[in-house]
């Protein structure tokens, strides 16, 4: 692996684990380049910085035990894939479902791209129906 993909997978490691897992938002700041354009985004958000920022803090605040297991991760270049199992306990609302105190656990395949140290771009799918099947919103 190049010296360049392996300091693009500790850049996304970083987010997913300290950003996303642990609410440091300072190093959000750091790690997301200014003009960083999120092709996938989430219901309810923008495709930009304030879109993922806004994401971030609703899952936190939501799930405050949110954590990802990171299963595998790929980079070429800059472009890091990354497949992970987000869990947490759903102590807050989320995307409109009122507390329900359950434990969720669901997959996401994310493609982020990493310039200079910052993240640019991000592409993802996450399993969004099984978290809502989980919480009791959705039946199947």
């Amino acid at each position: 692996m190049t010296q360049e993909s392996e300091a693009a997978i500790a850049v996304v490691r970083r987010n997913t684990e300290e950003v996303q897992g642990k609410g440091d938002w300072s190093l959000f700041e750091e790690l997301f380049a200014d003009d960083f354009v999120d092709h996938t985004p989430q219901p309810g958000t923008t495709p930009d910085k304030d879109g993922v920022r806004a994401l971030y803090r609703a899952l936190r605040e939501g799930f405050p035990d949110f954590r990802a297991d990171i299963k595998w991760q790929i980079a070429s270049g800059g472009m890091v894939t990354t497949y992970k199992i987000y869990h947490g306990t759903q102590t807050g609302p989320i995307l409109g479902i009122a507390p329900t105190g359950r434990a969720v656990e669901f997959e996401t395949v994310d493609v982020m791209k990493v310039t200079d140290g910052r993240i640019t771009d991000h592409w993802g799918v996450g399993n969004l129906l099984k978290m809502l099947v989980q919480l009791g919103a959705v039946t199947i």
